[in-house]
Parts: structure tokens; sequence; C-alpha cells
């Protein structure tokens, strides 16, 4: 089914697009979204059913936008009759982080059999179990079955300008359904709570590959809610997973006569002790679909798809980025084009003159920095993060993080960043040695553990706290220590082994020589104070890349499919273009005046690009995010507090390395006596 990729492309990557400038990085660009099918990895082969044979429905944890806090399907006193409930899934390590619980479920399916109206089984719940199915509806909760490795999803039409109609899905189905208004759009005294007991499935699939071969391309259901009735006394063991007829019929739905939603509906009383008697069932409908089983995930995805409004923000990006490549290019060509021949001229200074401007702080510009060490171990860590988010992304778009393989984003994101230590590492030496530092073997350790500490013991703060509302996403004790195995054991060592290589080396040489005595910085215009240029220096990188932030953010936050990893690359080239040319620009002004302290400046100014995400990331959960509990705001906070430090360190090592080279390059090309 390689024929079908064509059309995962397009929803993967966009389109390609060609300008003059950067021809080089069009061509790359252009290369990976060719290749960023990126739905399955190489080797998984589809699962061909014959007609009549079994197929198992399994389940995965209880989930919800309100509280972010999962839960095991079983939490809940479902039906589980036939299911072991010791047993779960072989999870990966991206999965349990997640909080991914996958067990068995006494839903019977066989390919090509349609079935209406089979009783699961029928559970009679107590005063307190149907608080705890009200307490979960009411904070939205929604479950998720896997069928064939697809998720269960709800089927949407949303109509298009040209009268046509687009099918999307919202994954999973909720729990129930909480009523507010009466039938004439009233206020209800107080709202009714529904339980959907009947669940109508509907199986998509293609034979392409013969008639007794078929492949599940979507698994879409309908819950509804219906309070079934009965008159026969009915054996419910004997009637599981049978369909309504004979000893075990019931009045409101049979083989002929399917639920609707005209059928008096399940409500739940909460205030009420009597016990609540429950009739699960659930009809399955087969159906031919034209879907390609390479392209059966089209679907899901497009469910978080615009990619006319990812190309409007690249768009609005590009251009930021052409303004502040001008701006580079007019103070490279012009202005220090004019310095250099001023500064060459032989009749430069006359009687009275003295040297202004850049090369006036030629002797302290090179000077080290206060706290010279922690500077190097915070740029070696945002080379580390830098370096992991690049591959990491590129990995995504060349095919290797399917969604079908649930939790294989999260734990390439650790992988990754574990062996790319080494980068760091190397990187904090190079820099230590050149500010003359000997203690090694410490600031290699402090780039080994500044951020993977400060995130674990957050992490760690956090679990307890998940722990005590036994949710499934508290994270077991073996799989944390499994993280400090993977960071003590192998990050560790591979940062120190890139410091030794790096301080091994010869430091580097500063193109011009530091006078012993610091000179005395002039008072500085408010234009290019510190707090001025450290504000202003985040807004562009921000307004570059805060519109997909904003689908980032509904990815992780909303439950949604991100899978534009096309476009996400391109708008991380114009993020880190946009912190260098920022950084450089501001840089030049600041030395003009005669400011030598460069050094952190150059770190925080790029690095407050972080300050306006961690806002806008406040506002965004103010805004498109409703949390039932105050531990859902508090995870909130914490996660994307680790997300902004990350970012700074990322753009602040780029901003201090662009200004390291813009500096090291200008004082080579001109003569000091």
């Amino acid at each position: 089914d390689l024929g079908g990729w064509s059309r995962s492309l397009r929803i993967m990557s966009g389109r390609s697009f060609s300008i003059r400038e950067g021809m080089l990085f069009c061509v790359v660009t252009v290369f990976l979204f060719n290749a960023a099918a990126a739905f399955y990895l190489p080797g998984v082969a589809p699962t061909d059913y014959d007609i009549g044979d079994a197929m198992k429905v399994k389940v995965e944890a209880l989930t919800s936008v309100k509280t972010q806090l999962p839960y095991e399907y079983y939490v809940l006193p479902f039906c589980h009759k036939g299911v072991n409930l010791k047993v779960q899934d072989a999870l990966n390590l991206g999965e349990v982080l997640r909080g991914s619980r996958i067990y068995e479920t006494p839903y019977n399916f066989k390919m090509g059999n349609d079935q209406t109206c089979k009783i699961l089984c029928r559970s009679v719940y107590d005063a307190q179990e149907q608080k705890a199915f009200a307490l979960m509806i009411e904070e939205d909760y929604r479950v998720n079955l896997l069928l064939d490795n697809l998720p269960v999803a709800m089927a949407l039409f949303s109509q298009n300008e040209d009268k046509t109609t687009t099918k999307m899905y919202e994954v999973g189905y909720p729990i129930g359904h909480v009523q507010e208004e009466d039938g004439k759009g009233g206020k209800l005294k107080s709202p009714q709570i529904y339980l959907f007991n009947h669940l109508r499935f509907t199986i998509l699939y293609n034979d392409y590959h013969g008639s007794s071969k078929r492949r599940v391309v979507g698994f879409e259901v309908e819950p509804l809610s219906i309070k079934h009735t009965y008159d026969n006394l009915v054996d419910w063991d004997e009637c599981v997973n049978q369909v309504s007829e004979h000893r075990c019929k019931l009045n409101t739905c049979t083989s002929t006569q399917p639920v609707t939603v005209n059928n008096e509906p399940l409500a739940i009383n909460t205030e009420s002790k009597k016990p609540l008697e429950v009739i699960w069932s659930y009809d399955v409908i087969f159906k031919p679909s034209p879907i390609r089983w390479s392209t059966r995930w089209d679907t899901y995805l497009n469910a978080a798809d615009d990619a006319q409004v990812h190309w409007f923000s690249i768009l609005n990006s590009f251009m930021i980025v052409l303004f502040l490549s001008g701006i580079v290019a007019m103070i490279m060509i012009n202005t220090i084009k004019r310095d250099f021949q001023r500064y060459e001229r032989n009749d430069l200074l006359e009687d009275g003159q003295e040297e202004t401007g850049w090369k006036l702080v030629h002797g302290d510009v090179f000077r080290a920095p206060v706290m010279a060490g922690w500077l190097s171990v915070l740029v070696g860590t945002g080379v580390q993060l830098a370096v992991s988010t690049v591959f990491l992304v590129m990995f995504a778009c060349l095919g290797f993080l399917s969604p079908a393989n649930r939790g294989a984003l999260m734990q390439a994101m650790l992988f990754i960043f574990v062996f790319m230590g080494m980068f760091g590492g190397y990187t904090a030496a190079r820099f230590f040695r050149m500010f003359k530092g000997n203690r090694w073997r410490s600031n290699a350790l402090w780039t080994a553990m500044l951020f993977p500490g400060i995130s674990f013991c957050i992490f760690f703060i956090l679990n307890l706290a998940i722990w005590g509302q036994k949710s499934s996403g508290a994270v077991p004790f073996g799989t944390l220590f499994a993280l400090l195995l993977m960071w003590l054991g192998i990050s560790v060592p591979l940062v120190l082994i890139g410091a030794f290589f790096g301080y091994r080396k010869q430091p580097i040489e500063n193109p011009v020589r530091t006078n012993q005595i610091p000179r005395q910085v002039p008072e500085q215009p408010f234009y290019v104070s510190t707090w001025c240029t450290i504000i202003v220096g985040g807004i562009l990188p921000f307004g570059a890349v805060f519109v997909e932030v904003f689908y980032v953010l509904s990815s992780i936050w909303l439950h949604q499919f991100y899978y534009l990893f096309g476009f996400l690359l391109l708008v991380l080239g114009i993020l880190f273009l946009t912190c260098c040319e920022v950084t450089v620009v501001l840089c030049y002004l600041q030395l003009c005046c005669e400011d030598y302290h460069w050094w952190w400046r150059s770190f925080f100014t790029s690095g407050s690009c972080s300050f306006y995400v961690f806002l806008y990331s406040i506002y965004y959960a103010y805004s498109k995010l409703q949390m039932a509990r105050a531990l859902a705001a508090f995870l909130y906070v914490c996660y994307m507090f680790i997300v902004g430090f990350a970012f700074f360190l990322i753009t602040g090592a780029l901003g201090f390395l662009a200004s390291f080279v813009f500096i090291r390059t200008i004082y080579s090309a001109i003569k000091i006596d």
C-alpha cells in the first residue's frame, strides 16, 4: 500500500515551496517533506482478517481534558466478565509516562458479522458507584477503545465553502452526558446526568487484497443512553454477548428493532440511595470503505489539520526573518564595512581625536564574564537540547514516530536527549577552558545534572501528587528507577566523555588581546539597557512561532494528534534564525555604545523568548482549558515551566553562539596596534 502515501504526505507536511534565497535549505526541506509519510515503522505489517475471524477489542485509560489525570478503565465498574484484570499489555516507556494502561474487554466482534442489540452484561450499582460514574461524566472523561491498533472515534462532519462535507474524528467517546437545558431552551433546576450504556460500533474495512482478506481502516462509535426493560426472567450469565432475542429478549431493542435517540435515556440520580440497574448493550456494523490501509490515519489527523493557517503563519514568520536578515545584511555590508574603512585609514586620528564605536572596546570584549562557569553550563545544556530537538523532529518527518506506535514520541525524546549528552559536555568544556577554568569535571557534572535534575525533581513531586489521586498517570517506582539509570548511567558518562575531549583540545584563541585593567563602561542610553534589550529581544522570535505553539499546546492538553512535523521543522528553522539575527543586531548596538558586557546579555536576549511562551501558555490555559481540579492547574504550570526552561536554554544558547561568532568575525578583520 505504498502508493497510498501521497495523501499522507499532504496531511503531514503540506506542500513544498521554493524561494531564491536559501536554495539549499529549501532542497533539504522538500526532501524531508517528501519523506514524511510518517505513519508506520518499517517492517510493521497490516493484519488480514478472514470472514468470521474473531477481533480483539482493547481499552486504554480514561482521559479528560478537564483534569489531565488518566485513570484505568476498570476503575469504574464496567463489564469485565471473562477478562483477567491482572493482565495488561506490554507498554513502552512513553506509554507508561503517558499513563496508558491497556486491558482486554468483553466485546465480541467477528469480521463481517453484523449484529444488533447484543447484551454485554447487566450490573446493579449502589449509591457510591453511581456517584463515581456521575463524577467522571461531569469531568468529561472519555473511553478509548482500540481495534487493530486504531482508536475508536466519533465521526463528525463539517461543511466546506464549496458545499462538500469533510469527515473528521473525535477520538474516544464520553462516558455520559450532562443535560443542563430542557427541550425549550430553558435552564433545568438541577442538571440531569445520563449514562451511555449502548454503543453502536461501525467498523470500516477494505478488501483490495481479496474478498476473504479484509483490513480494518476505521473504527467508529455512536454512544447512546437507553433505559432497557425486559419482561422475562433472564439468566444474565448466559446472555453475555448474546443478541436480544428468545430468553435474552429486551423490550427496548431487538435484532430487528435497534436503539434510537428517541428511547428513554438512562439517568443517574446522585441524591438517591436506591440501586441502579444498568444493562450494557452494543451493535456491530461492518461497512466496506475505499480507504486504503496505509492512509487509514488520515481522518484522525484531519481533526487537527488546518494547513492554510499554518502556511499563513509560516509566511508571516518568513517575512520577519527576511526583515531581520535585511537589517543584519545592512549592518554587515554597510555599517561594518564603513567602520573597517574608517579604522584602516592612516589619517583617522587627528590631533585630539579619539576612536569611537565598537573598536574602542577591543581590549575588553573577550574579557571573561562573571560566573563564566555557569554560562558554559547553560550554553552546553542548551546545545544538547537544541541538537536533540532537531534530531527528534527530523526522525518524525522521516516517519519513525507513527501515531500507531503510541508513546513513541516521548520515548524517542528521552533517548535522543540522553545520547546527545556528548554534544553538551563538549560545548561546555570548550567555553569553560576558553574562560580559563580548571575544574572541568565539576563543570561537566553540572552540565549533566542541571536541566535533568530540575526536571526530575519537579516530575517526582508531581508524581507523588498524581499517585495520591490514584491515577494511572502516576509512574511506577520501577520506571522512575529506569529513568534514573538512563540519566546517571548513560547521559552523565556521555557528558563527561564529551567534556574530556572538549577540554583536551587547544583553547579557543581570541583574535585580540585582553587588557589587564578593565575599561569603564560609559552611561548607556535607555534603548540599549539590559532590561530593554532582553524585553525586546524575545518579542520577534515569539511572534514567529506563536501560531505553531498554539497547535502544539492543543495536541498536548486537548489530546489531539499532532503530525504536522514538516511545518514544525520549518518553524523551528525560522525560530533559530530569528533568535540569532535579533541577538546579533542588539549585540552590535551594545558594542557601538562601548558596553563590552555582552556574554550574559546575549544569552538572556534570545532566551527571553521563553518568557513570552510561558505567558502565552498561561493565557492558553485560561482561554481554552477548563480545569476541573486544582491539581490539574498545578500539573499544567509545572510542566509548562519545564518546557519554558528548556526553551530558554535552547534559544539562549543559539543567541549566545551567534553573537560569539559575529564578534570573533568583526574583530578578526581589524588591525590592532
